[in-house]
């Protein structure tokens, strides 16, 4: 993991790549310090911290943490600020969310499993990088209705929703007088996004509000720190995939298939490729009517994704 001071007094915390799990997080020193995401086990999230202590006292005890969204790579260590006092904050969609996800037991599970079908074998072994023992998870219990300005001592930080998008609750971390930006996974940068939730529209229209900002410095949920161009590959590959998307559709093509046949053009170098299938769904669903919050079968996503990499790696 590595720590880049990306303005004064303020941090991000990116992990070492761009697998499954990988996210970034953020530390804004100023107002007794506010701490942008967790990561997906304890001790990544107690290492994260540590070094942003090295760099930032208050980081010891934060007096508080914001989620931008539900995903448990970003908020199940939660608890090791929880246990130093620190307040949580997260959009009320969130908090809804929290629970519903796979849990940690289940992860555990699949880590220690001998045999598995392909598609969760593939999932087990990106897991395993995780230690997902001793979690309790720990949703955000200040809860934003709508968007939120905090003086920081003389720094402004804006809490702004923007979903649903990539999840139902997404919140971004908006510094406008420096200029920095944390997306959570609004943006995957130089990695291809996956996502059950929100709307191909939202998502755009997300991606848009962000770029009319015109942030200087972009802290992506997942990937290198960037600025605003990544957005707008973001912004176009999304719109690139649901033309695709709906052309195939149409012809009755399942999503592996139209998966084979998808030029990615300028985003082919992107990172997991494979996740192509996560977008590929949602598309379906939307053009089948589904309501973009019914529950989603994650488990054929992780297959449809499975045979997509087979495919490209006979």
């Amino acid at each position: 993991m590595q720590r880049v001071q990306i303005g004064h007094r303020l941090y991000a915390c990116l992990q070492d790549g761009t697998k499954f799990g990988e996210s970034n997080s953020g530390y804004i020193d100023h107002g007794g310090g506010l701490v942008v995401d967790t990561f997906y086990d304890l001790p990544r999230t107690r290492a994260m911290m540590t070094s942003f202590t090295e760099v930032a006292p208050s980081a010891a005890a934060p007096r508080r943490l914001i989620n931008t969204h539900h995903n448990g790579d970003h908020c199940w260590g939660n608890q090791v600020l929880a246990e130093v006092g620190t307040e949580i904050i997260g959009h009320e969609l969130c908090a809804r969310y929290f629970l519903k996800e796979a849990s940690p037991e289940l992860f555990v599970s699949l880590q220690e499993a001998e045999s598995l079908p392909p598609h969760l074998a593939g999932l087990a072994a990106s897991l395993r990088g995780f230690d997902f023992r001793d979690i309790t998870l720990t949703p955000p219990t200040t809860l934003l209705h709508d968007d939120v300005v905090l003086d920081l001592d003389g720094t402004i930080v804006e809490f702004r929703y923007l979903g649903p998008a990539h999840t139902a609750g997404d919140t971004v971390v908006w510094l406008p007088a420096e200029g920095v930006l944390f997306t959570g996974d609004l943006l995957f940068n130089e990695c291809t996004p996956i996502g059950w939730e929100g709307t191909f529209a939202g998502w755009i229209t997300a991606l848009n509000t962000m770029i009319s900002w015109e942030p200087e410095v972009v802290v992506p949920g997942h990937g290198p720190v960037c600025g605003a161009e990544a957005l707008t590959g973001m912004r176009d590959y999304l719109a690139y995939v649901r033309d695709e998307a709906t052309a195939h559709h149409a012809a009755g093509r399942s999503v592996v298939d139209a998966a084979k046949r998808i030029d990615l053009g300028p985003f082919s170098h992107w990172a997991e490729p494979e996740r192509l299938a996560s977008q590929l769904h949602r598309a379906y669903r939307e053009l089948d009517g589904v309501a973009w919050d019914t529950k989603v079968d994650t488990m054929a996503v992780f297959a449809d994704m499975a045979a997509i990499h087979r495919a490209s790696n006979p």
